[in-house]
């Protein structure tokens, strides 16, 4: 087969080159070399690890499906999670949630959590030579009932909230010192009303002094090594109404603070797509986290596949050659199939997106419309698209050392049957 897709890359090579000045070696290496970051919670629906979890409720995290096979504990979710990274070419970092910590069979409280919590997570990623990235959890808890945390009226339920986000930073500084190198934190609350609230000023109010005081230097977090975003949404289940944390509000607040905003795909509007805020928030802010997933009609956070939406994104950060100031993470959920396979689809969707835009001949259309050559440069994105990127992905698959076109699906199903039927 290696020969097969050799001589079928060296034609695809050719014609890039040829038609379009593109140097597809140089796209691939590129491609390969762009990190993301997988989500630990695809691999158990969203459970966690908590001693006596309380159920998924206020905000909107929902995973559904029962398809047989789920990770019931941290070894279980780190041995999917591996599995699938032998499935995917390119740099892969691993999310995880602070739900998903390990006590020992023992009750800790969010706001008692530390790093020794999570040693196994730090432990599996430095034998992996992977990094971690982090994030609090706002959902799933009995403060959470209400549907309000960092924004509570209650200042004994708010204040808990400041403390679970502040022991979290503090979490992802030792991660980053363990492995030599930042860790990603994004904040997400799922704060919000389900029908018309008569106060819309003061939980933003709230909200941003409790930012303050996570935020703040006297914390004794290292900026450097805990890099903080913040995530926004239009609405979840029972925030249909009202969001406290918006675009607006939070564009606005880590803009004024220095801290990174989160664009998640399916947190606009359904008729709205990220890829053209990307060009507007960069002139401002110094670098972005993009959630990569796929909103169907709401946020439902279905896998990412290669669709218009997915390719735009990253044919953005292209034409704004800002691949340095922007971080990929996936944030989809599907326990109606094989989660390993979840993993693989979304993951391998997300990389051809970053390929697809490597590819893209950005220098010969900048040129077109410099020169007012607007049906020049609609011809060429045109032609461009029946380019033989198929080919290229191919290659980038053989370098990278893993299954070409749908071999995978072979081994995730040899998988399933050796270790994920026994789970039953």
């Amino acid at each position: 087969m290696s020969n097969r897709i050799e001589k079928t890359y060296e034609a695809a090579k050719e014609t890039y080159a040829e038609l379009f000045g593109v140097d597809t070696e140089a796209a691939i290496t590129a491609a390969l070399g762009v990190a993301i970051s997988l989500h630990c919670w695809q691999a158990d629906d969203v459970a966690g690890f908590e001693v006596k979890p309380e159920g998924l409720s206020g905000g909107g995290i929902m995973a559904t499906g029962n398809y047989p096979g789920r990770a019931r504990n941290g070894d279980e979710v780190r041995q999917d999670m591996a599995k699938a990274m032998e499935l995917i070419p390119g740099k892969s970092r691993a999310n995880v949630h602070a739900c998903y910590c390990e006590t020992g069979g023992k009750f800790v409280e969010r706001d008692k959590l530390t790093a020794e919590h999570f040693q196994g997570w730090i432990d599996w990623a430095k034998e992996l030579g992977i990094g971690l990235d982090f994030n609090p959890t706002a959902f799933a808890h009995p403060l959470a009932e209400d549907g309000f945390t960092l924004s509570h009226a209650d200042d004994k339920v708010r204040n808990f909230w400041i403390r679970h986000f502040i022991v979290c930073r503090k979490i992802a500084q030792a991660m980053a010192e363990a492995q030599g190198g930042p860790c990603f934190m994004n904040h997400w609350i799922p704060d919000g009303a389900k029908d018309i609230p008569a106060d819309r000023f003061g939980p933003r109010a709230r909200l941003a002094d409790s930012y303050d005081q996570i935020f703040s230097d006297t914390t004794g977090v290292d900026r450097e090594k805990c890099v903080d975003f913040v995530e926004s949404k239009l609405f979840g289940i029972g925030s249909e109404e009202y969001v406290v944390g918006s675009g607006e509000f939070l564009s606005n607040y880590a803009l004024s603070r220095d801290i990174g905003l989160c664009m998640d795909m399916g947190h606009y509007h359904p008729t709205e797509t990220i890829h053209g805020k990307i060009s507007s928030h960069l002139q401002f802010h110094k670098q972005l986290l993009l959630h990569v997933s796929r909103p169907i009609r709401w946020d439902s956070d279905h896998i990412a596949i290669f669709n218009d939406d997915l390719k735009n994104v990253f044919l953005e950060v292209q034409r704004g050659n800002v691949w340095n100031r922007v971080k990929i993470a996936l944030d989809f959920f599907d326990a109606s199939v094989n989660r390993v396979g979840a993993y693989v689809i979304g993951t391998r969707a997300a990389r051809k997106g970053i390929l697809y835009a490597l590819l893209d001949p950005t220098a010969q259309l900048q040129q077109y419309e410099a020169e007012g050559k607007n049906a020049q440069r609609l011809a060429l994105m045109e032609e461009a698209k029946s380019l033989p990127f198929a080919a290229v992905w191919d290659m980038l698959c053989l370098k990278a050392d893993v299954p070409v076109g749908p071999a995978w699906i072979s081994e995730m199903e040899a998988y399933e049957a050796d270790v994920l039927s026994a789970r039953q």
